[in-house]
């Protein structure tokens, strides 16, 4: 059983390899000219606890180099719910032709089809996750030691967050998959939804999944001094940051943010609600499918 689950899905899967294999393709020559211009231009003693006084413009001149590529790579944060979709249409193709029906009529049961069919497409959405997480990550880290990872841009695509966006695209394919028993509509709202909800999450929620810190301190010319009682920003998501004026003076600085410390806390929080729903989903497609399906 499956076996025949994996010749059944292996046109998609193979098609989400070929995705895959092409995003890295791209990301190898990028990433080895940033890692060695990383290493040409000494940035490792830039992120030090002493760092040279020309640092400033070391790190200017590489961010200006390599942040349009890492924010036009952010749109790969994309891949996750165009694979997970991707391996969910076959099972719901079955069901949309009937050929569901002649596999229950060869001694095999519903409950046995349903999940060895649910158990090689979940297998292979998770591999395909844990290829692309660990591209993104190799193809981040030296701008990660430069900048953190706590930007929409690196966040959605390091850690384990992907695993929850694929496994949420997955399971809202199948589940309307299942009800609605047509193929192209379950993978467009499946695809349209995940889309959804990644923007829901980024612009809004995201942000309040953990209370962010807040901090008040008096302004310095460069506007975060720790000897003013200024927190230190470095790496950190920086939600909003103002500078009231008092007077003449050079007023305070006011700043509410989300540390590097919690980049863990985030990622787990954020990949319990995605991956809960995908299970909850995925359950639900599997129990309309055993019960409902004539």
């Amino acid at each position: 059983m499956t076996w025949v689950s994996w010749r059944l899905q292996r046109t998609e899967t193979l098609l989400a390899a070929a995705i895959l294999a092409l995003i890295v393709a791209l990301l190898v020559p990028t990433g080895l000219d940033m890692a060695s211009t990383y290493h040409h231009d000494g940035l490792a003693a830039c992120i030090g606890r002493n760092p040279p006084n020309s640092c400033d413009l070391t790190i200017q001149e590489f961010t200006t180099r390599f942040e349009p590529l890492a924010n036009l790579l952010a749109w790969l944060t994309l891949v996750p719910g165009l694979i997970g979709v991707l391996l969910a249409a076959p099972f719901v193709l079955e069901l949309e032709n009937g050929t569901t029906r002649l596999a229950w009529t060869q001694s095999i049961t519903r409950r046995r089809w349903i999940t060895c069919k649910l158990a090689v497409i979940v297998g292979a959405a998770l591999l395909a996750a844990l290829v692309l997480t660990l591209a993104m990550t190799w193809w981040h880290a030296p701008f990660v030691r430069v900048h953190g990872r706590m930007e929409n841009s690196v966040y959605d695509a390091e850690g384990i967050v992907p695993f929850g966006y694929t496994l949420f695209a997955l399971g809202l394919a199948l589940a309307v998959g299942a009800v609605w028993r047509r193929t192209v509509p379950a993978v467009i709202v499946g695809f349209v939804g995940y889309f959804a909800a990644r923007i829901f999450f980024d612009t809004w929620l995201r942000q309040r999944i953990v209370s962010p810190l807040s901090s008040t301190w008096l302004a310095s010319p460069t506007g975060r001094d720790p000897s003013r009682g200024g927190p230190d920003l470095n790496h950190a998501w920086v939600i909003s940051e103002g500078n009231d004026k008092l007077g003449h003076g050079p007023g305070l600085m006011h700043a509410v943010y989300e540390p590097a410390s919690r980049f863990w806390t985030l990622q787990g929080v954020e990949t319990a609600i995605f991956a809960g729903v995908a299970l909850a989903l995925i359950l639900f497609a599997a129990w309309w499918t055993h019960e409902r399906t004539a």
